[in-house]
């Protein structure tokens, strides 16, 4: 069970900023809160989840302990990086209405994002893949229903530089601390 609440939180937080989140929020006031958009989001969430988990179960078996915190440390410091210089895209004049389109866009953005980064090591770390997706489906999910149902408020209402500042800086911390233990230079 810890892979689920710790997916799920740190997807969560990883969501709060990303680029993808902004993106959802953007075309939810552009298309009207769209139902298809919640429906493509939520299966962009839940594809890209199990996509990672999927590959953390591969490596899994072939790492060793310290390896596994090692890749953790790696994940969490690719997702500080990712917080921290991410730009927003523009988006289009004229959005199209291709459930299809957005789609690949969202399942694009949700695949290489550090929520992702999160699933996967936790899935290499726990060895519970299924549960490491879930609670990275579920944490992403609800982010990115919460920015549909805010549309244009969501920029408007959430500090999001300050969010994912503040997130990056502490997933930055935090990588430091797992390097540190997994190389047995701390407690």
């Amino acid at each position: 069970m810890p892979a689920l609440f710790l997916a799920l939180l740190t997807s969560a937080v990883a969501m709060l900023g990303a680029r993808s989140t902004r993106l959802t929020a953007r075309m939810a006031e552009a298309l009207g809160g769209s139902g298809g958009l919640l429906f493509v989001g939520w299966l962009g969430a839940i594809a890209a989840s199990a996509l990672a988990a999927w590959a953390g179960a591969l490596l899994e078996p072939q790492m060793a302990p310290a390896a596994k915190a090692m890749f953790v440390a790696l994940a969490l410091a690719l997702a500080a990086i990712e917080l921290l210089v991410a730009r927003d895209r523009p988006v289009p004049a004229e959005p199209t209405r291709s459930l299809g389109a957005i789609a690949l866009v969202l399942f694009a953005g949700l695949l290489t994002d550090a929520a992702r980064f999160f699933v996967l090591a936790l899935a290499v770390a726990t060895g519970a893949p299924v549960l490491a997706a879930a609670g990275g489906a579920l944490g992403s999910g609800a982010v990115l229903s919460a920015a549909w149902a805010m549309g244009g408020e969501w920029d408007l209402r959430l500090p999001l530089r300050a969010i994912r500042l503040g997130a990056g800086g502490l997933f930055g911390l935090a990588a430091i601390v797992v390097a540190l233990g997994a190389r047995g230079l701390i407690g």
